[in-house]
């Protein structure tokens, strides 16, 4: 399947790019997401006319994406949970706990948005948390997990 693509995606291409994808994800996830369409002879058309508002929009976002990673640089958070003696935690600390926390110290930040590639966490201690804002723009905040 023949898509053009209406953002950047990660792996697959640039705005504009006429690129061949699977079926399956061409038509579950790209065209209704909106971040694709079909590369018909129609919509080439439409997408070049709508070029310059598109490119614009994408401009935009990584404007507000490079303004929030800024805001979020150096930035440190401190959850506190219930722990044994060990160290250990009753529970454990996910991407939404992250998010909360960062959210409540003044920058909004979506659970989403929160990268944590060995899950959760489940021991005390301090962290680095990746924080992917846009295509582009990653940012790295402390988390410090303390006991109560």
């Amino acid at each position: 399947m023949n898509v053009i693509l209406l953002e950047k995606i990660n792996k697959l291409g640039e705005l504009g790019d006429q690129v061949s994808v699977k079926s399956g994800f061409g038509r579950n996830y790209l065209l209704p997401q909106g971040k694709a369409l079909p590369a018909t002879v129609a919509n080439i058309k439409m997408f070049e006319e709508r070029r310059a508002e598109l490119e614009a929009a994408a401009a935009e976002a990584s404007g507000t994406a490079n303004t929030r990673a800024e805001a979020l640089e150096g930035k440190e958070v401190v959850i506190v949970r219930k722990a044994g003696e060990e160290g250990r935690m009753f529970g454990s600390v996910t991407n939404s706990d992250v998010a909360e926390a960062l959210t409540a110290a003044g920058t909004d930040v979506e659970k989403r948005e929160v990268r944590m590639p060995e899950g959760a966490i489940r021991e005390l201690g301090e962290y680095a948390i990746e924080i992917h804002l846009h295509t582009d723009v990653n940012t790295t905040v402390k988390v410090i997990v303390e006991a109560e």
